[in-house]
């Protein structure tokens, strides 16, 4: 059996790793206004990030009868900020000066909706500690030039050029790529879905 999973996000890295481990979703994106939601708390921030999402999707599939949305959404909490996506290079470039050589604490929402007419809801919060290398000045500018910080969540990846950035990670290092997949098999089991039935 083959159950039919939606991922309301745009993101090509959480696409990926449902992708490598054997889940082909459905991709729908949102197209919700984020910044319509404020919380200075950023687990709870990045929960009801990913709940607008996984609802405004699931509102569209009403019709479906069965499967299941997935919203998520990641932001860094560092130095008592919540941060999402940079505005700029500019503003990458002197978020990386600042975190050099520190620490922060990167929060994933996930939000899963039952499509089955209950709309049974399920989220969950999840962070992980990213601690990031001492980089040069020249090294943050060329990694800045490459465009992927404005693409991410805290202005960093761990599984593309920023990788070799990041020193150590405590916590799932999928939640860095903004999906954790132990998080996600255990809110499927609660809905009475076993992960194995999503492998494609």
């Amino acid at each position: 059996m083959t159950a039919a999973l939606v991922l309301a996000s745009a993101s090509p890295a959480r696409l990926a790793t449902l992708r490598a481990v054997g889940i082909e979703p459905e991709v729908i994106v949102s197209g919700v206004d984020e910044s319509e939601l404020v919380d200075p708390d950023p687990a709870s921030y990045a929960v009801g990030l990913a709940r607008l999402k996984a609802r405004a999707v699931s509102e569209r599939l009403t019709d479906r009868g069965s499967g299941w949305v997935l919203g998520c959404d990641s932001v860094l909490a560092f130095e008592g900020e919540v941060l999402g996506k940079p505005a700029d290079a500019a503003e990458a470039t002197s978020r990386w000066r600042r975190m050099r050589g520190r620490s922060g604490v990167l929060h994933t929402g996930h939000c899963l909706i039952a499509l089955d007419g209950s709309s049974h809801e399920v989220v969950r919060p999840v962070a992980t500690t990213v601690h990031f290398a001492d980089v040069t000045d020249a090294e943050i500018e060329a990694y800045v030039a490459t465009g992927e910080p404005l693409q991410v969540a805290g202005a960093f990846t761990v599984d593309g050029l920023g990788g070799a950035f990041i020193t150590c990670i405590e916590g799932d290092h999928h939640n860095v790529v903004g999906l954790s997949l132990p998080v996600l098999r255990v809110m499927l089991s609660e809905l009475g879905v076993a992960w194995t039935d999503l492998w494609a």
